[in-house]
């Protein structure tokens, strides 16, 4: 990857900010860089032992020795670059050009797939090595002791820096990786679900289609009839791919008066349950009133009642009851399941989350997202093994 590229990862002004909080972070000073660059020529004559020890030790290595690809050319070149690293972590300005190709190196050690454990570890070798050279200057008498250990710290002190931006870089590249690894998971997920939310409407229009094209002496109601029923399931299909395709933005919903009961039973002549669960619906007097999109609103009635089938796979009952409260229609959907346990209750409702091997886990967070859309809240609670409920707080008026 390019300068371009990098740059994508983390802006050069953003990675020298981070530097000097760093520096601050340790201690880091301008005595320190002074200190460095006055050692830096006398330490020059150890830079060879120490670049050959660096790179007989990578051989030693299957871990590292693999990252050597290219030969004893590559090997050439790459003892060179060490040196120049090795010089100018002593000699550097410590600018923003510093940090930014400070930054290159350590991407370099993520490009080619070595692992960061080696990475620390060539690092603590090389710090090693620069303190055994500063402890060969203690026999000359240009260096005294007190200003030798106040080198050693200084030494330690931009050696952890470096060690921070290897490390800051490798986390970098992983958060990025993950990125895009769970991109490509929603990815399969999201064209699974898909698949999975239309094939129950496709599958009745085949149905239909093959009675339309294939039946003899059919009568013209039984034509009429099988005609609806496509039309129908277009509509939901329509209305699924318009859920996802919207789930960002949810379009302005548009609030209509709507009779609860009477639009509540049309909903349900829309979903095919299996004759092992029973639907009852409790409190639904017929003056009772919401102010809502009925179309948004029949793909939440829709979720939740496939939520609360997926909990019955042995059959139950599902309850849809509702109930006046204080300028509200509290309308709720229980089953009488397993419930859903706790440790996940919190997230039933979060995007993409599901506990299904079918299914995007769109289903709650769209009926959340359109519930709000509608000047509404959806809330649940479980109680293990005697089931879940999801409350619908819906509004009686159009201003609220």
């Amino acid at each position: 990857m390019g300068d371009a590229g990098l740059v994508k990862l983390m802006d050069r002004d953003s990675l020298f900010v981070r530097y000097q909080d760093l520096q601050q972070y340790v201690g880091w000073t301008g005595d320190d860089a002074a200190r460095l660059r006055a050692v830096a020529s006398s330490l020059d004559r150890f830079f060879p032992g120490l670049v050959d020890d660096f790179y007989a030790e990578i051989e030693r290595h299957s871990g590292t020795r693999k990252v050597i690809t290219g030969g004893e050319e590559q090997v050439v070149r790459l003892k060179r670059l060490l040196t120049d690293w090795l010089g100018e972590l002593l000699k550097g300005e410590y600018d923003a050009d510093f940090v930014a190709r400070r930054w290159r190196v350590g991407y370099r050690h993520v490009e080619i797939g070595l692992e960061q454990v080696y990475t620390n570890m060539a690092l603590s070798r090389l710090r090693c090595g620069l303190h055994n050279a500063l402890k060969d200057l203690r026999q000359s008498d240009e260096w005294n002791p007190e200003e030798l250990h106040a080198i050693h710290r200084a030494l330690d002190k931009i050696l952890d820096l470096d060690l921070a931006i290897i490390e800051d870089v490798y986390q970098t590249e992983y958060f990025n990786r993950q990125q895009q690894t769970e991109k490509l998971v929603t990815i399969g997920q999201v064209a699974g679900g898909i698949a999975h939310e239309l094939w129950n409407p496709l599958n009745v229009i085949k149905t239909s289609v093959y009675y339309l094209l294939n039946a003899k002496n059919a009568s013209e109601d039984k034509k009429r009839q099988h005609l609806s029923r496509i039309e129908r399931q277009v509509g939901l299909a329509d209305g699924v791919i318009a859920a996802l395709s919207n789930f960002a933005k949810l379009p302005v919903p548009d609030l209509q008066r709507v009779v609860l009961e009477e639009w509540l039973r049309e909903v349900l002549e829309m979903i095919s349950l299996p004759t092992s669960i029973e639907v009852a619906l409790e409190g639904l007097e017929s003056q009772l009133v919401v102010w809502c999109d009925p179309n948004q609103m029949q793909i939440v009635i829709r979720n939740l009642i496939r939520n609360a089938q997926d909990a019955l796979p042995e059959g139950g009952r599902i309850t849809i009851t509702a109930r006046k409260d204080a300028g509200w229609i509290l309308l709720s959907v229980s089953d009488n399941g397993t419930g859903i346990p706790d440790d996940i209750l919190h997230r039933i409702m979060d995007p993409l989350f599901t506990t299904k091997a079918r299914g995007i886990g769109l289903g709650l967070s769209i009926a959340k997202a359109i519930v709000e859309k509608n000047n509404g809240q959806l809330s649940v609670r479980s109680v293990p093994e005697r089931g879940a409920e999801f409350t619908l707080r819906l509004s009686t008026s159009p201003s609220s």
